[in-house]
């Protein structure tokens, strides 16, 4: 053990690694990440890594973990600044995949761009399946539909992640230029209009369709 291990307290330790791990990912990316590189970064022995992680794989399984949480809670945030309007919220969660996306470029294609398999990590599996939920949650609240049995709402739920998922893949390339170099408030301006046509209608309400009954009459 050395020097700058005996100062970590145990949970202290892991989580210098992981964000030694986030570093090296962004900045070498992933052909270049390995135990002892993240080891060197953090000041810790070559051993430390395998001992919490055991190998790449696991270190890797665990940053993807760590990310989840921290794109759930980003989308989370966005929507605690909105009303509560379903549509309103699922927006808002599309703005906050993307602002995650943007701000952790590697991590985000990690999650995403690794090919996990039938995911044998508990703890990623359950991070990974609660990002997903939120998804569907929100675009059933839109849809009204049960998203098990309700084909629309499935169809919405597909349509919705294609949508955003690809727009996030797109900017953090660094594409379309319209949308990365926009300012903040303009860039969610047409991100609105962009995740909007994806969504299903809204329903007409009593007012509206009284309006195009007297059209159609």
């Amino acid at each position: 053990m050395t020097g700058s291990e005996k100062s970590y307290h145990h949970g202290d330790l892991r989580a210098a690694l992981l964000h030694a791990a986030e570093q090296e990912l962004g900045e070498k990316g992933r052909d270049q990440f390995s135990l002892r590189s993240v080891a060197k970064r953090a000041g810790v022995s070559h051993a430390a890594p395998a001992h919490h992680f055991g190998d790449v794989t696991g270190l890797m399984a665990a940053l993807a973990t760590l990310g989840f949480d921290r794109f759930l809670e980003t989308q989370k945030a966005r929507q605690a600044q909105a009303s509560a309007e379903p549509r309103e919220q699922l927006l808002q969660a599309g703005f906050g995949y993307i602002d995650f996306a943007m701000s952790h470029p590697a991590l985000f294609r990690l999650m995403f761009g690794k090919s996990w398999g039938e995911i044998s990590d508990v703890a990623l599996k359950a991070s990974a399946d609660a990002a997903f939920d939120h998804l569907v949650q929100n675009v059933a609240a839109v849809t009204g539909g049960d998203p098990e049995t309700d084909p629309d709402t499935r169809t919405a739920i597909a349509s919705v992640w294609a949508m955003v998922h690809g727009l996030a893949d797109l900017m953090i390339g660094g594409a379309p230029r319209y949308l990365t170099e926009a300012a903040p408030d303009d860039r969610d301006r047409m991100l609105r209009q962009i995740i909007g046509s994806s969504l299903p209608a809204p329903e007409a309400g009593p007012a509206q369709g009284a309006a195009a009954e007297t059209i159609h009459d």
